[in-house]
């Protein structure tokens, strides 16, 4: 079964729908879609804007085949027409913080950015400051799935995969840390509806 979505979701809709989907149909992404997708998920909050996170696409078919064979053989990977890996590369965002100051403060604003995370993070090694980018992309990650979803495709978070062997394959930084692999297209299984807690056991109210 095939599920189709007529029109463009609002965002309750698209959280109460999403499923974490494994069979996907077997067709294309609307590339305007996949961009729309990535554009949506770069507009997700960050600390000091940082903007840690990096997408890496992956469409072609040997790709996505040594990407299932470091993923532990999970079938969705090849199934799906699309993978999008969500990573974060804090270094990369040192090295060109400046990008990251808004346009309207101007000079002061750039070279106030630069003292900041040379102040913050200057000091830390490599290791330290990268899962800091890391909690950055996890944000985008979430919203990727979420706008995903709003455009009528659904995806499923992966975390099961050997990090190192997914660098080498992409040819990323040894720096960089993932948030995730994420399948994404037309959902060709409805998939298991939510079983979740309810907002009583999982909160505390002051």
């Amino acid at each position: 079964m095939t599920a189709t979505t007529p029109h463009t979701l609002n965002v309750k809709e698209a959280i109460e729908t999403r499923r974490s989907i494994r069979k996907y149909a077997q067709e294309p992404m609307n590339q305007d879609d996949l961009h729309e997708i990535l554009r949506l998920a770069s507009l997700a909050p960050s600390a000091w804007n940082a903007q840690t996170w990096r997408f890496a696409v992956v469409q072609d078919a040997a790709i996505k085949q040594q990407l299932q064979d470091a993923s532990y053989g999970q079938g969705q990977v090849t199934n799906a027409p699309a993978v999008i890996v969500v990573y974060s590369d804090m270094e990369d965002t040192l090295a060109t913080v400046e990008e990251t100051a808004h346009p309207g403060m101007g000079e002061a604003g750039r070279e106030g950015q630069r003292k900041t995370f040379d102040g913050a993070f200057g000091g830390q090694d490599v290791a330290q400051r990268g899962q800091w980018g890391l909690s950055q992309a996890n944000i985008a990650f979430a919203f990727v799935m979420i706008a995903a979803r709003g455009l009528g495709y659904d995806t499923v978070p992966m975390l099961g995969f050997q990090p190192d062997k997914v660098k080498e394959i992409l040819g990323l930084p040894e720096h960089v840390q993932f948030a995730g692999l994420l399948p994404v297209g037309k959902r060709a299984e409805d998939g298991f509806p939510h079983h979740r807690h309810s907002v009583e056991r999982i909160t505390k109210f002051y």
